[in-house]
């Protein structure tokens, strides 16, 4: 789970200062407030580890990617060609490692910090400045490594490796230089193999990977409900960012023979039924199924019975909402244990009193069960929904989520870019620092409109 977050000099971001993250991470804010670049930022490093190049220090994008971002002086903050994008990341972990050439000496943590800064380099394209690890057990830092690179115009020398309290040991005959680092992140083992304790480096850099690989991303832009969906058995890592395979995720699923709770020794539901029981607590349906639509055919239909309805139709022709939740619940049931989901509004087009009943669907995921054990799913929210925000301080004050497991933030524009301030709640699920006109100034209608039926009377009973 990503616990921690800080990002310099990224789109509308000069600075986000340190931001808590919670298992369930709510982010508000106006329309081109910089809420979303925050999660572009993270499917850009998440990119970037995927990419196949290793000279390519951050990959921006393209149209065959995850986000793209346009130019490296694109994403930095004002688009200044001096500025040093850094970003901060620390997350949950069970890393643990022992020095080969010292027996006693051993390192298990339970948390791990990353830092890296990127410039604009020759060409304008990316380069590393500097990365920095840290492994920490109870709060205390056992282990760091750093690697810095010294610009043409700062310094000559070649790229330089500090570890504390581990003592690197050089490796007979080998006397190359370092080497800058690949991507943002990582030692190359030609530098690795400089040292004869060095293996770890790399386990950090796989670590950091996992970290990342476990991300996933939903957009605010669905697919459209389909007549029928073809499925020839594969399993997809995720729903898309357009939610374009939630029916082969529900068929995979199910294939697969996953069964899931919505809690701890609560009934366990084979995935399909446990998917279609939560759009009926929604309220948008009454019922819900995938089934082929011939004998010997790779082709599936979703047949849904409308509220108060009587006979199944297919999915396009109910109301909208279903197919734009849909991707939204399965994404959060459906992606492995330990993973980190990022969506964008997900309550688009959806009931006012729905986007309530979305936000205990969304508590349900961060506290659901699957083969006995705590999926431990982590949930990043953007949204505009007070609906969504009122039924989870509902939920805080009856002790249905704790407060500690829920973070909320409202992101505002300003003269010196955006701003992240944290709206903290308490045990009783009150926001303590409520800011003003968070959701609009619902006074200013309320008052207007009592003024103008006054007049309106006024004007009427003159004539």
């Amino acid at each position: 789970m990503l616990t921690k977050l800080r990002i310099k000099n990224f789109k509308a971001w000069k600075d986000t200062t340190e931001v808590r993250l919670a298992p369930l991470t709510v982010l508000f804010g106006a329309n081109s407030a910089g809420k979303s670049s925050l999660g572009h930022l993270l499917l850009a490093l998440k990119q970037t580890a995927a990419s196949a190049d290793r000279r390519r220090a951050f990959h921006t994008g393209d149209s065959n990617s995850l986000i793209d971002l346009g130019t490296f002086i694109e994403t930095l903050h004002r688009r200044d060609k001096k500025a040093k994008l850094e970003c901060a990341l620390e997350w949950t972990t069970s890393l643990a490692f022992s020095n080969p050439l010292e027996e006693s000496q051993h390192f298990r943590g339970d948390t791990m910090r990353f830092t890296s800064t990127i410039a604009a380099g020759r060409n304008l394209q990316p380069e590393v400045r500097s990365l920095k690890y840290e492994l920490y057990a109870e709060n205390q830092s056992i282990l760091s490594a750093s690697l810095s690179v010294g610009t043409s115009a700062e310094s000559t020398g070649e790229p330089s490796i500090e570890v504390y309290p581990y003592k690197l040991v050089r490796a007979l005959g080998r006397k190359w230089p370092l080497e800058p680092p690949e991507k943002f992140y990582r030692i190359s083992d030609r530098s690795l193999a400089r040292y004869q304790n060095a293996d770890f480096l790399a386990g950090f850099a796989l670590e950091l990977e996992r970290m990342l690989g476990s991300l996933s991303y939903l957009g605010p832009l669905r697919d459209h409900p389909r007549r029928t969906y073809g499925w020839a058995g594969d399993t997809p890592e995720t729903v898309g960012p357009k939610g374009e395979y939630a029916i082969a995720c529900i068929l995979a699923a199910q294939a697969q023979g996953r069964k899931l709770n919505r809690g701890y020794r609560k009934r366990q539901q084979p995935f399909a039924q446990f998917i279609a029981a939560w759009l009926v607590t929604l309220g948008v349906i009454d019922s819900f199924s995938v089934d082929l639509t011939a004998e010997g055919r790779r082709d599936y239909e979703v047949k849904v019975t409308a509220r108060g309805g009587s006979t199944p139709v297919a999915l396009p022709d109910v109301g909208f909402g279903v197919s734009q939740v849909l991707p939204a619940l399965v994404q959060a049931f459906y992606c492995p244990a330990n993973s980190i989901v990022w969506m964008e509004q997900p309550e688009i087009h959806l009931h006012p009193s729905v986007q309530a009943e979305l936000a205990d669907a969304f508590i349900c995921a961060t506290q659901s069960y699957e083969d006995g054990r705590a999926r431990d799913v982590q949930l990043i929210i953007e949204t505009h929904s007070e609906h969504f925000l009122n039924r989870l301080q509902r939920r805080v004050a009856e002790k249905v989520i704790s407060h500690k497991d829920v973070a909320i933030y409202i992101a505002r524009s300003s003269s010196n870019g955006a701003d992240l301030e944290e709206l903290r709640v308490n045990e009783l699920g009150d926001i303590v620092n409520w800011p003003d006109n968070f959701f609009g100034d619902e006074m200013t209608d309320i008052v207007a409109r009592m003024e103008a039926a006054a007049s309106r009377q006024t004007r009427e009973a003159g004539q």
